[in-house]
């Protein structure tokens, strides 16, 4: 103010602001500065740095789901899934990674439903029938046919087969012939049928 020179002199410090870039991947959600996300996109948190100053983080995230899947399987006597043999019904989870490295839960509805057997045994003359065919020898026979369920029925005949018998006799008698309780006055062929 008196006309004289006036020198001014400033220490002036620049603090910069900053800025920071990541990119991450993650199965189904991922916590970044207190925040969860479970989609993909880009992400930007804003704080202040030790100079004071913006700090502005960006997130480039990238969200790969797990996945998840169910089937109904109905089986006779066993099934194998993924390597195991089963052979109970029940629900049955089976675990490994999908194409992007996260978590793949199948999940098996097992129903088991048994194959079934039976066996009798028969004695019978001459021949017996079984399940439309005529057998004459004796021996074991089997026949395959599907139960209820739609699995193999497996039935086991063990079968005798006795033989009839015949005999023929001859005979001449005078007036009267009295044969097997019966007695005959007249000439002819008879036949009496009794069990060997």
């Amino acid at each position: 103010s008196n006309g004289c020179d006036s020198t001014a002199t400033l220490n002036l410090t620049i603090n910069p602001s900053t800025t920071s870039s990541a990119s991450a991947t993650s199965c189904d959600d991922y916590t970044w500065n207190g925040t969860t996300y479970t989609s993909t996109g880009t992400y930007t948190y804003s704080t202040t740095n030790a100079a004071g100053c913006d700090s502005t983080a960006t997130l480039n995230l990238t969200i790969n789901p797990s996945t998840t899947s169910t089937s109904s399987v109905t089986s006779c006597d066993d099934y194998t899934w993924n390597g195991t043999t089963y052979s109970v019904s029940g629900t049955y989870t089976y675990l490994t990674t999908n194409s992007n490295g996260c978590d793949s839960t199948a999940t098996l509805n097992l129903t088991i439903n048994p194959s079934t057997t039976s066996t009798s045994s028969v004695t019978s003359c001459d021949d017996y029938s079984w399940n439309g065919t005529v057998y004459t020898s004796s021996g074991t026979y089997t026949y395959l046919t599907t139960n209820s369920n739609g699995c193999d029925s497996t039935a086991t005949l063990n079968l005798t087969i006795n033989s009839s018998t015949t005999s023929t006799s001859s005979v001449t008698s005078c007036d009267d012939y009295t044969w097997n309780g019966t007695t005959y006055t007249s000439t002819g062929v008879y036949t009496y049928v009794t069990t060997n």
